[in-house]
């Protein structure tokens, strides 16, 4: 079926029709070269969109603000940039203020978007320009199949994406003139059926991650062990000298669960520096970045700590019980 493109027009039947949208949102993809001074990127995303983009959309700025509601009636020449397009136009200069060029037009650089990182549905708007819509209409048809326009709606708080959809499809219906027997001419596609199978995957390698991981812990935290019993067995009249003059059980215990710990902690810091070899190379030749974060450092020093603390224990504990009489004799 050949459908019709979005029209601008429609954003405010939506709007004026429906009860259980909060925001709706038409957009269209330009592909520019962007300018800036002597530096230049090309096949630029630029993203033309009307004003509730940002309630519709999820992102934060790293620096300047969003567009005002004058700005994008009237379609000033200003935009937001993505952070790449930041660092690669830009450099170390502030973006906020300066003038890029894009399609012979100068636009004033009013926010920057935080980095996001690569997504694997495209949704990253590291790499992406965003300007008014009402803008992009002073230089591009951005009603044409060419510029791939798209309206997209959000929904009120507590109404189920079921209700949104059935609304929208029977209104879109009567703005289009559908007959009750007719397929509709238009499709509605939801960010979690895009989104959803991704997370699966991720969720089942989590999952598949983690048991190899406990494995791994299991085997480790038994040569850890093995190793602690090693040293008790072959420094215990080392361990009745101590005792013999005056050291403590609890000093003893001490003593050789440090030991464990260290020992797992170093295990922990050589895994971690392989992660952070294999996140740089994975980084090189897949385009979604993979993120090494403090979070996933502290959570794996902690695990290091808490299995040198469960390894070592019993060896530990055997070993500040020895009779310091008959652990001088061994020798």
């Amino acid at each position: 079926m050949n459908r019709p493109v979005p029209k601008i027009a429609e954003i405010a039947e939506i709007e004026r029709r429906m009860l259980t949208i909060d925001a709706v949102v038409y957009s269209a993809n330009l592909n520019a070269t962007i300018y800036y001074k002597t530096s230049f990127i090309e096949n630029v995303s630029v993203v033309a969109t009307t004003i509730d983009y940002n309630k519709v959309k999820t992102f934060d700025l790293a620096a300047g603000r969003y567009f005002t509601p004058q700005e994008c009636g009237v379609g000033n020449a200003v935009a937001l940039i993505g952070s790449n397009i930041a660092m690669g136009i830009f450099h170390n200069e502030d973006p906020i203020g300066k003038k890029i060029k894009l399609k012979g037009k100068l636009i004033v650089v009013i926010g920057v978007f935080k980095a996001e990182g690569e997504s694997m549905i495209g949704n990253s708007s590291d790499n992406n320009v965003l300007i008014p819509l009402k803008f992009a209409q002073s230089f591009a048809e951005v009603e044409n199949d060419n510029v791939d326009p798209y309206i997209m709606v959000k929904a009120k708080k507590n109404v189920r994406t079921a209700d949104l959809k059935d609304e929208l499809t029977g209104i879109m219906r009567s703005i289009h003139r559908i007959k009750p027997e007719e397929d509709a001419d238009f499709s509605l596609n939801e960010v979690s059926v895009l989104s959803g199978p991704i997370e699966k995957v991720f969720g089942v390698v989590g999952t598949v991650g983690w048991i190899i991981g406990a494995f791994s812990i299991l085997v480790g935290g038994f040569g850890i062990a093995n190793i602690m019993f090693v040293s008790v067995r072959e420094r215990t009249s080392q361990i009745g000298i101590q005792k013999s003059l005056g050291a403590k059980n609890w000093f003893i215990l001490m003593q050789f669960l440090s030991e464990s710990v260290v020992l797992c902690l170093i295990g922990g810091v050589i895994g971690l520096l392989l992660d952070w070899v294999l996140v740089l190379i994975g980084n090189q030749f897949i385009d979604f970045g993979f993120i090494l974060s403090a979070s996933n450092i502290s959570l794996g020093l902690t695990i290091s700590i808490l299995i040198g603390i469960i390894s070592g224990f019993i060896p530990a504990y055997s070993a500040a019980q020895l009779d310091p009489v008959e652990a001088i004799r061994s020798n």
